[in-house]
């Protein structure tokens, strides 16, 4: 085969991986290699003010697209600005491949001028780190680090790629990488071991992650469920892995405080766990939640999670569509009439119960919740929804429920900044569908610039600020932290506190080449939902809570 630079067939690599959109910033030591980015065809650039924002729009990309996404980073320097979202990718398992640029391999000994270990700075923060030395393995170890990121547990991988090493002539052969299938079934003899654990229960409880929306088995799980009757509580949750609506669904566990999750699930006497780490929490509990002699079924892909933190009676390292598919299988001729009649009463009483909920609750009055209200109205909930609000999720979630896969992305991994370049992200990736991003305003002043890069590549996502002014889950957290340790109620921290100078959000978006408008009273919000989607381009509209 005929050498070509390096820098050049690594772009022909990545095409045929299906990666035809890098996400990044650029820097001296990546100039050769950007310059044949500029040159390629059908190979688009994505630029961001900040590495931070780049890998931002690179994880909304992947979650939008269900596939990997491209980031570029600035060597050393960039590589650290970008690691808090990459942290964020990590904990959500996307699928991100890395790449980040240094001087080259001939400089190694000089310790000069960003001189850094790339590999040990980016391990804590990916699957899988490595640099690449030999200009005969460039393609070799990318598709290597492709593959590793789309295997489940999917997550972040990087690759160093001194500025030498591509400069050389390349002659390995450009093919896409091979992902292995993980569709695997468990056994007949340990499914039927896991229906008999389950089907007794007179309390069961169903916890679930994000691993059943990746293996599509939100039907399979709720089919499940309904055998048994049994609340399914959201765990490491992000995606639509159970329709909102449905009466099952309890909502969230804990993601700060352990004793939540707990009183979520003490009672339970049978526990099944799909497609989820538990627990979460940022204080969680030590001994195990679970109450003595309850049953717990774990089942996922990633077999280091199953039993992890807590003993569990039957670890099932399986795909959770097959597996459910299959679980569901053996419950409709195992239950006996009495079990199946609790279990429809258990899920009649959820349901009764979710209609006497919803009676009446649309009162709010407040410009949040008009705004909601009126843009669920005007849109009929066909949106997607990029959600950071934090703690105005409840009301965002009241009036724009999670229903369908792919229509909501929630933050994770405890970073903030993600909710507008995910939303970006997601706008590029699903561009006839309307895009929303919801952030906080703290969290939105950690990667405005992720309006610039909308306007700048014709990304017509819109974006709403929930202004309260502070950091608001602080406040609550001290709350907490203070009943915890008997002590009296005071101020809040004034670095909890964002009120002055006042931030003119709009005003912000306009300098970045979008537009917005303020809402600060309930006959305001109405008004702003038409001009927002009325409006040819990214628009933000900033409401005062």
């Amino acid at each position: 085969m005929e050498a070509t630079p390096g820098r050049e067939r690594l772009i022909e690599q990545f095409k045929a991986d299906g990666l035809n959109v890098m996400f990044g910033n650029p820097g001296t030591v990546e100039q050769g290699f950007l310059d044949a980015v500029d040159a390629a065809t059908d190979f688009r650039y994505v630029l961001a003010l900040q590495e931070t924002v780049a890998a931002g729009i690179a994880d909304g990309y992947a979650r939008a697209t269900g596939g990997a996404a491209l980031l570029q980073l600035h060597s050393g320097v960039g590589l650290g600005n970008g690691i808090g979202m990459l942290y964020q990718s990590l904990r959500g398992h996307t699928p991100l491949v890395v790449v980040a640029g240094d001087a080259g391999v001939r400089y190694d000994a000089m310790d000069a001028q960003m001189a850094c270990d790339l590999v040990a700075m980016a391990k804590p923060v990916t699957k899988y780190a490595t640099r690449v030395t030999d200009p005969r393995s460039v393609l070799r170890t990318v598709r290597r680090a492709v593959k590793i990121a789309l295997t489940p547990p999917r997550g972040p991988v990087f690759v160093a790629l001194p500025m030498d090493v591509l400069d050389e002539p390349n002659s390995e052969p450009v093919l896409p990488a091979t992902v292995p299938l993980t569709d695997v079934a468990p056994s007949p003899a340990s499914v039927g071991r896991a229906a008999e654990l389950l089907a007794a229960a007179e309390h069961p409880v169903v916890l679930i992650g994000d691993g059943v929306a990746l293996s599509g088995a939100q039907a399979e799980l709720v089919a499940v469920a309904e055998l048994l009757g049994a609340d399914v509580y959201e765990v490491d949750s992000s995606e639509v892995n159970i329709a909102a609506s449905h009466p099952l669904r309890r909502g969230q566990t804990g993601h700060m405080f352990g004793p939540h999750s707990k009183g979520l699930v003490g009672d339970a006497d049978g526990v099944l766990i799909v497609g989820t780490y538990v627990f979460p929490e940022v204080f969680p509990e030590l001994e195990s939640p679970f109450r003595p002699g309850a049953n717990v079924v774990h089942i996922d892909l990633n077999a280091y999670e199953i039993a992890k933190n807590h003993p569990v009676d039957l670890g099932l390292a399986a795909d959770p569509k097959q597996a459910l598919r299959a679980l569901a299988g053996v419950l409709e001729h195992r239950l006996t009439t009495r079990q199946r009649a609790a279990a429809a009463a258990r899920l009649d009483a959820r349901a009764r119960e979710r209609a006497a909920e919803t009676a009446g609750q649309d009162t709010d009055g407040t410009p949040m919740a008009v705004f909601l209200r009126t843009l669920a109205e005007r849109t009929g909930g066909d949106l997607i929804v990029f959600d950071e609000a934090l703690t105005t999720s409840p009301l965002v979630t009241r009036y724009l429920p999670a229903e369908r896969p792919g229509d909501y992305h929630l933050t994770r991994g405890g970073s903030l900044g993600v909710g507008f370049p995910g939303a970006v992200g997601a706008k590029l990736a699903r561009p006839d569908r309307l895009v929303v991003g919801f952030a906080g305003d703290g969290g939105s002043m950690y990667t405005y610039q992720a309006l610039w890069t909308a306007v700048r590549h014709g990304i017509d996502a819109k974006f709403v600020v929930c202004n309260n002014r502070k950091y608001r889950l602080l406040d609550d957290n001290i709350a907490q932290y203070w009943r915890e340790r008997d002590i009296a109620e005071h101020d809040f921290p004034g670095s909890f506190d964002l009120s002055h100078p006042e931030i003119d959000f709009a005003g912000l978006a306009r300098a970045l080449g979008a537009d917005g408008t303020r809402v600060e009273k309930p006959d305001e919000a109405v008004a702003a939902v038409g001009r927002m989607l009325d409006h040819p381009g990214p628009y933000l509209v900033d409401i005062r809570i």
